[in-house]
């Protein structure tokens, strides 16, 4: 009796005061000054959702940067770095006459041929004799090559837009995903061929963002991903705006940190990522753990095996020990492998798939009012090259699970041979425990980046990494030819012992930018330099020169 009779005594005098509020105003008035309220509500939520998506100290730095000395400051330095990343691209081409219209007459065949040798000469590196990590994945196998050549001549001008003029392609890709399905121990799984990890990632993230909001309701997604996910995930967040809630990783070991996961899905959660292997540091996240939570709270669990998809599924019949990561484990929906990888198919062609028919129906794009007819397509792409299916197909009946196996061995064997010799090296540490074919590696004695450097000079291309400080080595066929991986760890050893003379050195070239980049506060003037990077890749002229050098 006492709370109902608060309750009416509180409405009464809520009544009293808005009605003194309004006392002596015309109903146009009320109208009015309702309208500017909501409308001020409604923009101050806005403004405030854009604070907390871009971060009160993004902002802070964005205006500050508007301060006229600060911005021609900035501006000074960008200009430097940005000619230092465009002439450091373009080393090698200094007397190289580029095309900037079509040819007036025809090209003959040979002569085409004879130009596009002398542009596979301009790189520096010697990626196949395994200076390279990643990048190139299959071994200096002629066959292979031959046979992707004649296959890509074949099959090159169909399209899988028009599986009616084309049923061979059509069926080439079914069955490519009725293979793959087969390896990852659900041979009824569903999914489609894409054009790359990025694709297969971003339509993973397309299918459960409008599976929650058609399925489920929710208007407003959120993804949780580790901040070691690939950054494709990021890019398709961007592009869908389904927010990233970012978790931690376990410094010891760098998988994901679970608590934190744990505590980031909320009712909006319209997916959970873990990865088989991380790119950064080549741990595996707690796949188990991950999909017993997304089953908890009914949301489904992607497993991004992009770059471990062909060597995790033949580890153990190749003797190694690896943990449970795909369909066998309840909750997991869907896997991204990418077949431009380790199964040394031609890039271009990755595989997403998913347990249940369900989510792939929302991958799909359908428009069935458009003039043009009713239109639906299983990806991003519209027409795609069915050469791409081909030589991925041809790939997979080329090296069967014999070879992929017999890969599998050399390739984890020498990951293993490289991390042992590493944990010898004095001044130098491991990241976690890398558990499939990437090795990160960092110090606490000098700046790493000085080491990556180093190692560049040498002929080395390495992946830099930040948060922390570090750069990892991938290895692939490559790096399992006789004298490779001594040669990286002699490398290694002998640049440290230099470094360590004097380890208080700064850091010096590209690899400098990287670790300048990784102490600035404003992300957006990162974003800047990476820009940078990108629009001189598209740079088709000849660099600076002083005194015979390239500035």
């Amino acid at each position: 009796m006492d709370s109902e009779f608060n309750i009416s005594k509180l409405t009464v005098t809520a009544k009293n005061f808005v009605n003194e509020m309004c006392h002596g105003l015309e109903p146009w008035e009320i109208i009015l000054c309702t309208f500017v309220t909501m409308s001020l509500i409604f923009y101050l939520t806005l403004w405030l959702e854009d604070m907390y998506r871009d971060g009160i100290s993004q902002r802070f730095w964005y205006f500050l940067r508007q301060l006229p000395f600060v911005k021609q400051s900035i501006e000074k330095k960008m200009k430097s770095s940005s000619d230092q990343v465009e002439n450091e691209l373009l080393k090698g081409l200094e007397n190289k006459v580029f095309l900037r219209k079509i040819p007036e007459t025809r090209w003959n065949s040979e002569d085409i041929l004879k130009e596009i040798g002398k542009y596979l000469s301009f790189g520096r590196y010697s990626w196949q004799e395994g200076y390279v990590s990643g990048a190139v994945y299959p071994g200096n196998d002629e066959s292979l090559k031959l046979l992707m050549k004649n296959v890509y001549g074949e099959t090159g001008y169909t399209n899988p837009l028009h599986p009616d003029v084309f049923p061979g392609i059509r069926v080439m890709e079914a069955e490519i995903i009725q293979m793959v399905s087969s390896l990852f121990n659900a041979p009824q799984a569903v999914g489609t061929v894409t054009s790359g990890g990025t694709e297969s990632i971003f339509l993973a993230c397309k299918a459960y963002r409008d599976y929650a909001k058609f399925e489920k309701g929710i208007k407003n997604p959120n993804m949780v991903i580790p901040v070691t996910a690939h950054a494709a995930f990021d890019k398709a967040a961007q592009i869908l705006k389904v927010k990233v809630k970012h978790v931690k990783f376990d410094p010891l070991t760098t998988k994901v940190d679970l608590k934190a996961m744990k505590n980031a899905v909320d009712r909006n959660t319209c997916m959970i990522v873990g990865s088989a292997p991380a790119f950064p540091h080549g741990s595996i996240d707690p796949i188990e753990e991950i999909a017993k939570l997304g089953l908890k709270k009914k949301i489904p669990v992607h497993v991004d095996a992009c770059l471990g998809g062909f060597l995790l599924p033949f580890m153990e019949r190749a003797g190694f020990i690896v943990p449970a990561f795909d369909f066998s484990v309840p909750g997991v929906t869907s896997i991204s492998v990418d077949t431009h990888k380790y199964a040394f198919a031609p890039k271009g062609s990755s595989i997403i798939l998913y347990r249940d028919k369900i989510y792939r129906h929302y991958q799909f794009s359908v428009q069935p009012d458009w003039p043009g007819g009713i239109y639906g397509t299983p990806n991003l792409s519209g027409s795609r090259s069915g050469g791409v299916i081909a030589t991925c197909w041809a790939s997979l009946l080329y090296h069967g699970e014999d070879i992929y196996i017999k890969s599998t061995q050399k390739i984890i064997s020498v990951t293993k041979y490289i991390e042992k010799g590493l944990k010898k090296i004095d001044h130098i540490f491991v990241y976690g425990c890398p558990e499939v074919s990437v090795i990160a590696i960092g110090s606490k004695s000098f700046d790493i980046y000085r080491l990556s450097s180093t190692l560049t000079e040498r002929g080395w291309n390495l992946n830099i990494l930040q948060f922390p400080a570090g750069f990892h080595i991938c290895i692939t066929m490559q790096h399992t030819y006789e004298g490779v991986a001594d040669k990286f760890l002699t490398d290694i050893e002998q640049c440290t012992a230099e470094i360590m003379k004097n380890p208080s050195l700064p850091t010096s070239g590209t690899a400098a930018i990287y670790g300048m980049a990784q102490q600035i506060p404003d992300r957006s003037l990162v974003s800047e330099l990476v820009w940078a990077y990108l629009d001189a890749c598209y740079s088709i002229k000849n660099p600076e020169v002083e005194n015979g050098i390239v500035k």
